[in-house]
């Protein structure tokens, strides 16, 4: 299975930690690991929406709206991703 990415990097700083999250598989993977509220109707939806692109149900473009929005429902500080992978392949 290749690797989905999203159009734009999102990079996430929670508690001195940065991470520039490339795709729905890494935002799943993220939420797993450093969530700091895995209760929110933002992040089950988000978790949802990013399982959907992976099997090609949805567009990774919408799991990447609703991670934002996710982010913003844990107040977690997020951008985009300045130095992304996308960006070194050009």
């Amino acid at each position: 299975m290749r690797k989905l990415l999203w159009s734009r990097p999102i990079a996430l700083n929670f508690h001195g930690k940065q991470a520039d999250v490339n795709g729905p598989s890494e935002a799943l993977d993220w939420m797993s690991r450093n969530w700091p509220d895995a209760r929110g109707p933002c992040y089950v939806a988000a978790r949802s929406l990013c399982r959907a692109a992976m099997s090609g149900r949805r567009s990774p473009e919408e799991a990447r709206e609703m991670f934002l929005s996710a982010a913003e429902e844990a107040r977690l500080s997020a951008s985009v991703a300045r130095n992304s992978l996308r960006q070194q392949e050009h």
